[in-house]
């Protein structure tokens, strides 16, 4: 087994190691989110914690962890007798991105519950993490319906597999940690909202810190077990410390008055629901615990804010993350005295106050983990283009109404176009391919009931063989990718009009969010179109690139069609279950090089021949109407609607049009 790298040697990243030890205190305090730029040690962290973690004692022989001293009346493998168990090691059980349901939640053998009606379970990972740490690399590409059976689990304590009538229960309680980089998509608010803290972390940009970091890597690839060994008596010393604040843990005392600055913290940044209260009271006491202290006091709620409330003041995935601390220390004085809170300068949270902070090794992180820099989301650069103009800023977004591409398709989970999914409504039945995941029971029995007298059938039960069971087909949404081509030229800042268009494209954007797609932005002007966004889940990192998108110069439509058709046929190499809806956004004006207008009808014909779902959003204003997008969107195969027609209260009947247009085009 590799040799995992100390947990105290990470340099720097201090509320990242915070946040990490509070929940190996008190895992009540549900779990840790790291969101981060690549190359900041949050896997390192994370899997270094494992080693720190004190022994547990499972009952011998049974696969779901049971404690001997208060075995789980409903484990799958009990009944246990309470008594002595053995000692091992606490478990870090990965989650890789790409796992099934099954592997997650464990699965039924559904052939002999139905033929012996007994409960044969296999175990999945919840079974294994149990009293463990249970560790999602990437946690914003986990299959939505994954993430909701294991923030469900995290907070129940407990994981049920029900399938066809027979449901099997067994604990589930572990440490959840997640990390991922937002620039390649963010989680939904509600299930940011379902961890417990929150930690935002970047590399350091002091050249020491950065130094030191290199040598330790060095040092550790070069001699893992030397180098743990350097470190085993700080690793020690840790371990100790945690033991030690678990047993003070019950006796530390939560006043009256630090629950009236917790409640009046959630209250004033406005947070949601009352996950953010109990959660914040939780993390003071692991706190206050940590620092060897039985009284919660203000520097502990303090802290617990940073860590437990930036995260649930996102609205939408365009607000940045963050807490105005300013207004949080002004809220915690006006409601301090009443337990003596108040008295201490809560600080910025550095070594040994806050709450108790590990100690640093080669300097705190300080401000570098309080936000990340923007840099390289300035978009890529334009080519020049006479009258060129600065960026315009965008209109406020509104609600669209829903763009899908026609068909039944077979891509990833997500919530626009019509889909064969493992989840959905059942609309057939079908021989299993591989394992079987979707019992459909209808089916099964029907396919077993004439063979009952020749398989020798004489009790109560159905006989089944392999060949009878059947695999539910099921209807549900998939997410597309939503290509936008956008007219930046010259034509499109005439009367303001760029500020609306980047209005609608940000609405979109937020559409293409909610309903879980991949979006990429490709933008034309001057003499020549750019891929401004390649494809990519974080749809906020193409709202930036939008808003710093400057315009003028002539109009080549026919490069951005082009580019766009690249883009697509490098996709569908990567992903080619992956259905993709055009969007062109443009007046549908042609200008530069020769023939441009016949060069742009050739290239939306190869649109319309690969039978690619579009739409073009007619940005022409005025009261002389050329009706050039409309002209375009006929080359498309795809249909034309105005910036007016876009808003959801505006054009009803659009998806059906965009349907028929594409069924008349093939």
């Amino acid at each position: 087994m590799t040799t995992p790298f100390p947990f105290t040697a990470v340099v720097g990243q201090d509320d990242l190691r915070l946040a990490l030890l509070l929940n190996a205190v008190s895992p009540a305090v549900g779990g840790v989110l790291v969101r981060g730029e690549k190359g900041t040690a949050k896997s390192t962290a994370v899997r270094a914690l494992s080693a720190l973690l004190p022994e547990v004692a499972v009952v011998p022989g049974c696969r779901f962890s049971c404690d001997p001293a208060a075995p789980d009346p409903s484990c799958p493998d009990g009944p246990h007798e309470p008594g002595a168990g053995t000692a091992r090691p606490a478990r870090m059980v990965e989650l890789p991105v790409g796992a099934s349901e099954d592997r997650l939640v464990g699965a039924l053998d559904i052939e002999r519950a139905l033929a012996e009606g007994v409960k044969a379970f296999e175990p999945g990972l919840l079974a294994d993490a149990h009293r463990g740490i249970l560790y999602v690399d990437e946690v914003n590409l986990l299959h939505d319906h994954l993430v909701d059976l294991l923030l469900d689990a995290a907070a129940m304590g407990a994981s049920y597999v029900e399938r066809e009538g027979v449901s099997v229960r067994h604990a589930a309680r572990f440490l959840l940690v997640g990390t991922m980089n937002p620039e390649e998509g963010e989680l939904r608010p509600q299930l940011l909202d379902r961890f417990g803290l929150t930690v935002e972390v970047a590399a350091s940009r002091e050249p020491d810190q950065r130094v030191e970091v290199v040598r330790r890597r060095l040092a550790y690839d070069d001699d893992p077990d030397g180098f743990a060994a350097r470190w085993a008596h700080e690793e020690a010393a840790v371990r100790h410390r945690i033991a030690a604040a678990r047993q003070l843990l019950p006796q530390v005392r939560l006043g009256d008055g630090a629950l009236r600055q917790i409640a009046a913290t959630c209250a004033a940044f406005e947070v949601d629901g009352m996950r953010a209260d109990i959660v914040m009271a939780r993390t003071a006491t692991a706190l206050a615990a940590w620092a060897g202290r039985t009284d919660v006091l203000a520097e502990d709620v303090r802290q617990a804010a940073l860590l437990a409330l930036p995260h649930r003041r996102r609205r939408n995935p365009f607000d940045a993350p963050g807490l105005d601390e300013d207004k949080l220390d002004e809220t915690l004085e006006q409601y301090s005295g009443d337990d003596g809170d108040g008295d201490d300068d809560p600080g910025p949270g550095g070594p040994g106050g806050g709450g108790g902070q590990p100690e640093p090794d080669a300097g705190p992180q300080g401000g570098d983990t309080a936000a990340r820099p923007e840099s390289g989301e300035g978009g890529s650069p334009q080519p020049a283009g006479a009258g060129e103009q600065a960026a315009a800023r965008a209109a406020e977004p509104f609600r669209t109404r829903m763009l899908s591409v026609p068909g039944i398709g077979e891509g990833a989970a997500g919530r626009r176009s019509r889909a064969r999914t493992e989840h959905g409504r059942t609309t057939g039945a079908r021989r299993p391919r591989g394992a079987l995941t979707k019992l459909h029971l209808a089916a099964t029995v029907q396919a077993a009931a004439p063979h009952q007298r020749a398989r020798g059938r004489s009790g109560p039960g159905l006989v089944i063989r392999r060949d009878d069971l059947r695999q539910a087909t099921r209807e549900g949404r998939e997410g597309n990718l939503v290509l936008f081509v956008v007219d930046a030229s010259g034509s499109m800042a005439a009367r303001q009009r760029m500020s609306a268009v980047k209005g609608a494209v940000l609405s979109l954007l937020l559409d293409a969010y909610q309903r879980r797609d991949k979006v990429g932005l490709v933008t034309f002007r001057g003499s020549a179109a750019d891929v401004a966004l390649p494809p990519t889940s974080s749809v906020d990192a193409a709202a930036v690139r939008l808003q710093s998108l400057p315009t003028g110069g002539r109009t080549p439509l026919a490069a951005g069609l082009l580019k766009a058709h690249e883009v697509l046929r490098v996709e569908r190499l990567r992903d080619p279950a992956r259905r993709a809806l055009v969007v062109v956004v443009t007046d549908g004006r042609a200008t530069g090089g020769p023939e441009p207008v016949a060069l742009a009808g050739r290239a939306a014909r190869l649109f319309a021949a690969e039978q690619v779902a579009s739409v073009v959003v007619d940005c022409e204003s005025g009261p002389v109407r050329l009706g050039l997008a409309g002209q375009l969107a006929g080359e498309l195969g795809g249909t034309a609607v105005t910036l007016d027609e876009l808003r959801a209260d505006s054009i009803a009947g659009l998806v059906r049009d965009v349907q028929g247009t594409s069924r008349r085009a093939a």
